[in-house]
C-alpha cells in the first residue's frame, strides 16, 4: 500500500497529517522523495496554498504517479471554507477534466475537503474549553456560536468580522488554546498533533456525527488499515 499526499498547506498540514497517520495507520511509514516508496509508503507533498496546488502542481504530481505505477492512491486535502464539499470536490474533477489530467487505472483518487478547514476540527476537541474564559472576545465568539456543543463544520462568522470563515475558525481555535496557555500558529501548531487530541477528535466524531468531514478523512485510514492488515 502507497499512498501519494497532496495537500494544501505549506505549514501545518505537513506537521499534522505525518504526526495523525502515524497514530492511525502505524504501518505506513513515510519517505522523503516520491519515487522512494517501496511497500508501506506515504509520501506528502505541500501545493502551496490553494489554487497553486491545481495550477502549478496537480499535473506533476499524476505524472509523477502514473510514471512511477507503484501508488494505491492519490490523495488531496484542501481546506473547503465557504465553498463547501460537493463544490470543492466537483472543481477539483472539473478541472480534471477539462486540463485532461488522468490517473492510471490502478491509482485511485480521494479528495479529503477540510471542512472548513484543519482548525474547524480542531475545535471540536470539548476538553480546551474553559468554563469561565478571561478572554472577552472569547466569550463574544462562544456566544455568537458555542463550539463544545454544537458542530464546528456548521459554524460561519460574525457580520462584523474581517477575514474568511477559516480566519474566524482559526482566531476562536488561537483563542481557545491561549486560555489553556498554548500558542497555537499554522507554522507551529502545538498540541493538536498529539495522540490525546486525535482521540478527543475522534470520540466527539463518533458520539456526535460532528465534523464529518474529519470523519471521512478517518474511515479513509481505518479503509486503508484494514488493507495493509489483510494483505
Amino acid at each position: 500500500m502507497n499512498i501519494y499526499f497532496l495537500v494544501e498547506g505549506k505549514r501545518t498540514e505537513v506537521k499534522v497529517y505525518p504526526k495523525w497517520l502515524s497514530h492511525l495507520v502505524p504501518e505506513l511509514s513515510r519517505v522523503n522523495a516520491f519515487d522512494q516508496v517501496h511497500e508501506n509508503n506515504y509520501y506528502i507533498f505541500s501545493g502551496n496554498g490553494f489554487p497553486s496546488l491545481l495550477d502549478n502542481h496537480l499535473r506533476n504530481c499524476v505524472e509523477d504517479v502514473n510514471h512511477l505505477g507503484c501508488y494505491n492512491y492519490l490523495v488531496i486535502c484542501l481546506d473547503g471554507d465557504d465553498d463547501g464539499i460537493a463544490s470543492c470536490k466537483q472543481g477539483i474533477l472539473d478541472f480534471m477534466e477539462k486540463e485532461a489530467i488522468r490517473l492510471v487505472p490502478q491509482t485511485k483518487f480521494e479528495i479529503i475537503v477540510q471542512n472548513k478547514c484543519l482548525e474547524t476540527w480542531f475545535l471540536a476537541n470539548p476538553r480546551i474549553f474553559k468554563k469561565n474564559p478571561g478572554d472577552n472576545l472569547l466569550r463574544e465568539y462562544m456566544d455568537f456560536y458555542n463550539v463544545k456543543n454544537r458542530d464546528p463544520e456548521l459554524m460561519g462568522k460574525p457580520l462584523g468580522f474581517f477575514g474568511s470563515t477559516s480566519v474566524f475558525h482559526a482566531s476562536y481555535l488561537q483563542r481557545l488554546l491561549a486560555e489553556r496557555n498554548v500558542v497555537y500558529t499554522k507554522k507551529n501548531p502545538q498540541s493538536v498533533i498529539e495522540a490525546y487530541f486525535l482521540q478527543e477528535l475522534v470520540m466527539r466524531n463518533q458520539k456526535t456525527n460532528h465534523i464529518q468531514s474529519f470523519g471521512y478523512f478517518t474511515d479513509f485510514c481505518e479503509q486503508v488499515r484494514a488493507n495493509i492488515v489483510k494483505t
